[in-house]
C-alpha cells in the first residue's frame, strides 16, 4: 500500500510579540502624517501646495541629519531629537486644525514646514531601532507597520473636529514614545558601529528617486484609495508582503521582490490610456504599489549595507529622504505638460513613452538584480527558507553575544567574530571592515587566544550546533 504523501507545513517566524512597539512606533507616525498632509487638499489660495512644502521640508531634514550623522547619532541616546520631533509634529497638528477651523489656509505651510521636519525625525529614529535586528525580521516589521497605518488613520477619522484634534495630538506622543521602546527593547549588541564615512549608495537612491518621480507624474490622476501613505493600495501590497514572509518563508525568495517593482510599474502606465473607471483605477493602485514596494526593497537594501559595513544607519535613511523632491519634481512636471495643449491620446502616449523608457532604463543601469545580489548577499536574495535564515542568524547573534560577553572581546573583536561564525572568508571581512590582512590576522589571533582555540575548524566548532538546529 503507497503512503500518502506529508502535508507540506509552513514554517513561520515565531516570536511576533516583539513586534508591537514597532507596529505603533511606525503606523501612528504614519497615520498621523495621513491625516494632516497627505489627506489635505490643496489651498487654491495660495501660490505653493503645503503638500510641496512638506516633502521638501521633510528631504532637505533626511539630508541634514545624514551630512551630519557624525555629531547627532545615534539619535535615540540623545534627548533634543524626541523632542525637536514631538514640538515639530505638535505645532504642525496645531497649525493644521487652525488652518481648518479659520479658514487662514495659509497656516497649512507652516506646519507642512514643522510636518515634514518632525515626521523625518521620527522615522530616523525608527530606522535606528530596527536596524539591529535580522533583515528577514526587518522587511516582515516594516510591512506589518505600514499596513497597520492604514486601519490607525481610518479610525481618527472624523467629522468632529475636537476628536480629530485630539488623534492629532496623541499621535505623535505614541508614536515616538514606542520608537523609543521599541530601541531600548532590541539587541544592543547587534547595533552598527556608527562609522560615518562611507561612499553614498547613489544607485538604491537615483532609483528610488525614478520611481519618485513617476509617481509624481500621475499622483494628481490617481484614483480614490490610491497612493504611498496610509491608503488601501499601501494596505494591499504590504498585507501581501507580510503574508508572504510569515506564512510562506520557506518557499519565498526576495528575489521576487526584487522584479515585482518593475513588473508593477509597467503594467499600471500601459493602463494609463485605458477607456473606462476600472483602467484608470487599475493604473493607480499599480503605480502606487510599485513605488510602495520598491521603496521597501531599497530601504532594506541599506539596513543591509548598514549592518555589514557598520555605517550609522541615519547616514544612509536620510539620504534617501531626497527622493521626495523627486516627487515634488514628478507633480511639477506633469502640470507643465499639461500647459503644452495635449489632450486625450496624444497626451496619454506622450506619457507613456515617458514612463516606460524612464523606468525600463533606469532599473536595467541603475540596479540590476546581479548587483542586488552581489551588494546585498545571495544568501538573502536566492534564500529559498527565510524562516530558515532568520533562525539560523538569531542563533548565531544569540552565540557571538554569549561568546563577547564571556571572554570579554573588544567591540573590533566582536565584529570579526561574527562575521567569521556567518563563514565570510578572510578576504570578505577585510573588505567588509576595511582593514588590511594583517590586521585581520592580528585580530583574529586574539580571537583564538581569548576563545582558546587554535584553528578556524576548532572556532566553527563552536556554532556547529547552532547551525545543526537551524538546518
Amino acid at each position: 500500500m503507497r503512503s500518502l504523501p506529508h502535508a507540506w507545513t509552513p514554517t513561520r517566524i515565531d516570536h511576533l510579540g516583539q513586534m508591537i512597539p514597532y507596529l505603533f512606533a511606525l503606523g501612528c507616525a504614519r497615520a498621523w502624517m495621513t491625516l494632516t498632509f497627505a489627506t489635505l487638499p490643496s489651498a487654491a489660495a495660495i501660490a505653493i501646495d503645503p503638500h510641496a512644502v512638506f516633502d521638501c521640508a521633510y528631504a532637505l531634514v533626511g539630508v541634514a541629519c545624514s551630512l551630519a550623522s557624525r555629531k547627532l547619532t545615534p539619535l535615540q541616546e540623545r534627548t533634543m531629537p524626541k523632542r525637536l520631533a514631538l514640538c515639530a509634529m505638535t505645532a504642525s497638528s496645531l497649525l493644521v486644525v487652525l488652518a481648518n477651523q479659520t479658514g487662514f489656509s495659509f497656516l497649512n505651510m507652516g506646519g507642512a514646514v514643522f510636518g515634514g521636519a518632525g515626521f523625518c525625525l521620527v522615522l530616523l529614529m525608527y530606522s535606528e531601532a530596527l536596524v539591529p535586528l535580522s533583515l528577514v525580521r526587518i522587511a516582515l516589521y516594516t510591512a506589518a507597520s505600514r499596513f497597520v497605518a492604514v486601519p490607525i488613520a481610518w479610525m481618527c477619522q472624523s467629522d468632529d473636529p475636537w476628536r480629530t484634534a485630539f488623534a492629532l495630538a496623541i499621535l505623535p506622543i505614541v508614536a515616538i514614545a514606542c520608537t523609543r521602546h521599541a530601541y531600548a527593547s532590541a539587541p544592543a549588541a547587534n547595533r552598527p558601529a556608527g562609522n560615518c564615512a562611507f561612499t553614498i549608495p547613489w544607485k538604491p537612491i537615483a532609483l528610488l528617486s525614478l520611481y519618485a518621480f513617476v509617481y509624481g507624474l500621475r499622483e494628481a490622476n490617481l484614483s480614490m484609495g490610491a497612493g504611498i501613505h496610509s491608503s488601501l493600495s499601501t494596505a494591499i501590497v504590504m498585507g501581501v508582503v507580510f503574508v508572504s514572509i510569515y506564512l510562506f518563508s520557506d518557499r519565498f525568495s526576495l528575489a521576487a521582490v526584487c522584479r515585482s517593482p518593475l513588473l508593477l510599474m509597467a503594467c499600471g502606465v500601459l493602463l494609463i490610456p485605458t477607456e473606462g473607471m476600472v483602467g484608470s483605477i487599475s493604473s493607480g493602485y499599480l503605480i502606487s504599489m510599485s513605488y510602495t514596494l520598491v521603496s521597501l526593497l531599497l530601504s532594506l537594501l541599506l539596513y543591509d549595507l548598514s549592518k555589514r559595513l557598520g555605517i550609522a544607519i541615519v547616514s544612509l535613511m536620510g539620504m534617501i529622504k531626497v527622493s521626495a523632491l523627486f516627487r515634488v519634481a514628478g507633480a511639477w512636471c506633469a502640470e507643465a505638460l499639461s500647459q503644452l495643449g495635449l489632450f486625450g491620446q496624444t497626451h496619454n502616449a506622450a506619457m507613456i513613452a515617458v514612463i516606460v523608457m524612464m523606468v525600463l532604463a533606469g532599473t536595467l543601469m541603475l540596479l540590476p538584480e546581479k548587483e542586488i545580489a552581489s551588494m546585498w548577499g545571495a544568501r538573502h536574495v536566492d534564500a529559498k527558507n527565510l524562516a530558515g535564515e532568520l533562525h539560523r542568524e538569531e542563533r548565531i547573534n544569540e552565540r557571538c553575544n554569549e561568546l563577547t560577553r564571556t571572554h570579554k572581546l573588544s567591540p573590533r573583536e566582536d565584529e570579526v567574530l561574527r562575521l567569521l561564525a556567518r563563514g565570510n572568508s578572510n578576504d570578505a571581512i577585510e573588505r567588509e571592515l576595511f582593514i588590511a590582512s594583517g590586521t585581520l590576522k592580528a585580530h583574529i589571533q586574539r580571537i583564538y587566544v581569548k576563545l582558546d582555540v587554535h584553528s578556524r575548524k576548532q572556532l566553527d566548532e563552536l556554532f556547529s550546533d547552532v547551525r545543526t538546529e537551524s538546518a
